[in-house]
C-alpha cells in the first residue's frame, strides 16, 4: 500500500522568499546534508540558544532584582531537539511552547494547592507534589497535541526546586520568554543551510493511496496482481480462436 501527503493551505507562500525561508518555508525540498554539517550546526544553535536565554536573565536588572535563575534547566534538555534533531514531530514550535507553559502551568497551580499545608507537611510531601506535576502534564500535552519531553521536567521544578517555588506565578512568563528566545534562535540557525521548523501547528496528513475509478482490470494487475491479468487476456484470446473456428466450420455463421 503507498501513500501520499495531503496537501494544506500555507500562509507563508504569501510571504516573500527572503522572509518565508526564516519560517521554514521552502518550495522545494531542502538538499541532505552530511553529518558534519548537522553537527556543526546543531552545536552552535545549542551554543546561541542557551547563551542568549542565560544573557537576558543573568543581564537584565530587571529579572535579577526578581531573583529569576539563570536558566531553566528543562531547556537544556530542549536544546537537544531543537538544534540536535529538528525534523522530530517533538522539536517543533508547538510543542516547544505548548509543551513548556502547559508543564509550567501545572507545576505551579499543585505548588501553590500543596502549600496550603504547613510548611513542614509541604517539605515532606514535594515528592507527591513533583509526581503529580508530571504525570498530569504528560497527559494535558498528550490531550493537546504539545508533547515535549523536557516539558516533563519544567513541571517538577516549581516543586522540588525553592528558587523556582519563590517564584510562584511569575515562572510562567520565565518560560514562555524561554521559550520565545529559544526558538527565535533555532529560526535563524537552523535555517541558513538546514529547514526548521517542518510544520508550525499541525503536522502534514499522511493518507494511503486510493485507486482511480477508472483502473481496469490490466490495471491492477500492474498493482501487483500482473499475472491474474495476464490469463484473463489469455482466456479471452483462446475463446475468440475457438469462435473463429466454429464459423468456419458452418458457413451460416458468417457475417
Amino acid at each position: 500500500m503507498s501513500f501520499h501527503f495531503v496537501p494544506q493551505h500555507n500562509i507563508l507562500v504569501h510571504l516573500p522568499l527572503w522572509l518565508s525561508r526564516w519560517f521554514g518555508y521552502r518550495r522545494t525540498p531542502p538538499p541532505k546534508h552530511s553529518q558534519y554539517v548537522i553537527w556543526f550546526w546543531s552545536w552552535v544553535g545549542a551554543f546561541c540558544g542557551l547563551a542568549v536565554i542565560m544573557a537576558v536573565f543573568g543581564q537584565a536588572q530587571y529579572f535579577i532584582n526578581r531573583h529569576v535563575p539563570l536558566l531553566v534547566a528543562s531547556y537544556g534538555a530542549s536544546a537537544v531537539l531543537i538544534y540536535g534533531a529538528i525534523e522530530a514531530p517533538l522539536a517543533q514550535p508547538r510543542p516547544l511552547v505548548g509543551g513548556h507553559f502547559i508543564g509550567a502551568l501545572i507545576g505551579v497551580s499543585c505548588t501553590k494547592l500543596f502549600q496550603h499545608l504547613p510548611p513542614a507537611r509541604f517539605e515532606q510531601l514535594r515528592w507527591l507534589d513533583a509526581s503529580i506535576s508530571c504525570a498530569t502534564t504528560i497527559v494535558l500535552m498528550q490531550m493537546t497535541g504539545t508533547t515535549h519531553p523536557p516539558a516533563g521536567a519544567t513541571s517538577v521544578l516549581p516543586a522540588v526546586d525553592a528558587a523556582f517555588t519563590q517564584l510562584g506565578w511569575y515562572f510562567l512568563p520565565v518560560v514562555l520568554l524561554s521559550s520565545t528566545l529559544a526558538l527565535a534562535v533555532a529560526l535563524v540557525i537552523n535555517n541558513i543551510q538546514r529547514r526548521y521548523p517542518l510544520f508550525w501547528i499541525m503536522p502534514p496528513k499522511i493518507v494511503p493511496a486510493v485507486p482511480g475509478p477508472g483502473m481496469g482490470v490490466a490495471e491492477q494487475g500492474v498493482q501487483g496482481e500482473g499475472p491474474r491479468s495476464e490469463s484473463v487476456a489469455t482466456a479471452t484470446g483462446d475463446e475468440r480462436d475457438v469462435e473463429g473456428e466454429k464459423r468456419n466450420a458452418d458457413p451460416s455463421q458468417m457475417v
